[in-house]
């Protein structure tokens, strides 16, 4: 299996890193010559700064995306059309109907898309799917999410929502194994031309519920959830991978092996691919989150909860 990388700056050079590592890594593509040369060189690769280019040189199996989401559907679609598996960071898409379109055209060409929500290969993410699975704790009820941060540096095209929240309403779907039907939201701006800080409460049904909060505000950075059972709170870190389970008259600190989210996301996407085990973040799932966060954002604007009947 060859595999290219669209994009190695910010988070996509932990991306490089990884394929690399993997043994899968053929060419790194840039619009930033010194970084697209700086990195095929360090992973001893072709490299490129332009995808047309790359298409016509390369022979390759898979490509990852990751660049600026306003560039992810020019990109993606060249890539699906040349028949490639795609894995595109995420948000898939700024608008669930551009993301629709992608689906439709992995579909057509019989070639694997998927968007890079990373906390499902979190190892706390899995121990609570399991434990919510298995009903250990009776059954889930809410769930709370918390995460603080300065904005990173090579954010700039995108607010909070769809940057950073996504994260955590594709973990809540994926622990309800659900998706909401209504979504209110409140959020701001302070800092940033985009918004910087929101609060989204998210309705699944039989009265189930996710909080979701998120800031660029805040100096120091926390990534939390807590899981809210009928007979225990289970309260996680995704930093720390550290978990607390406090039950009526006990508290207990569960200690896992700490993983690192991508290489256990990639490998996984790679394998699918392969067929050696099933795909976990469907595309249709990446759309509706899209979809859950553009409602979000439209919440806020009007001040109303949105109604949604999502597939």
């Amino acid at each position: 299996m060859k595999v290219v990388q669209i994009g190695t700056g910010g988070w996509g050079k932990h991306h490089t890193r990884i394929l690399s590592k993997l043994g899968v890594l053929s060419a790194v593509c840039d619009v930033d010559s010194q970084r697209s040369k700086e990195y095929g060189e360090k992973y001893s690769v072709n490299h490129y700064e332009s995808l047309d280019k790359l298409l016509i040189s390369e022979e390759f199996d898979v490509a990852f995306v990751v660049t600026p989401t306003s560039t992810h559907v020019e990109i993606t679609t060249k890539l699906l059309e040349a028949k490639k598996h795609v894995f595109v960071e995420k948000p898939m898409t700024y608008k669930s109907e551009d993301g629709e379109k992608l689906v439709k055209l992995a579909e057509k060409n019989k070639v694997i898309i998927t968007c890079g929500y990373i906390e499902r290969f979190n190892p706390v993410v899995d121990l609570v799917k399991n434990y919510v699975k298995e009903k250990k704790f009776g059954e889930l009820i809410m769930l709370e999410f918390h995460r603080g941060n300065r904005m990173p540096l090579h954010i700039n095209d995108k607010g909070i929502i769809s940057d950073t929240a996504v994260h955590d309403i594709d973990t809540a779907n994926w622990l309800f194994d659900d998706i909401p039907y209504v979504i209110f939201a409140r959020a701001g701006k302070i800092k940033h031309e985009h918004e910087d800080f929101s609060s989204i409460m998210l309705g699944y049904k039989d009265d189930k519920i996710a909080i979701i909060s998120s800031n660029w505000i805040t100096p120091k950075k926390v990534r939390t959830f807590s899981a809210v059972c009928i007979d225990a709170t289970i309260t996680s870190d995704f930093i720390s991978q550290q978990v607390k389970i406090e039950k009526k008259e006990e508290t207990e600190n569960i200690r896992i092996e700490e993983l690192e989210p991508l290489l256990l996301e990639i490998q996984s996407f790679l394998g699918a691919i392969k067929g050696k085990n099933e795909l976990v973040v469907k595309s249709q799932e990446a759309v509706n989150v899209t979809k859950i966060a553009e409602a979000a954002l439209l919440s806020s604007q009007k001040g109303i909860p949105i109604y949604l009947d999502l597939k």
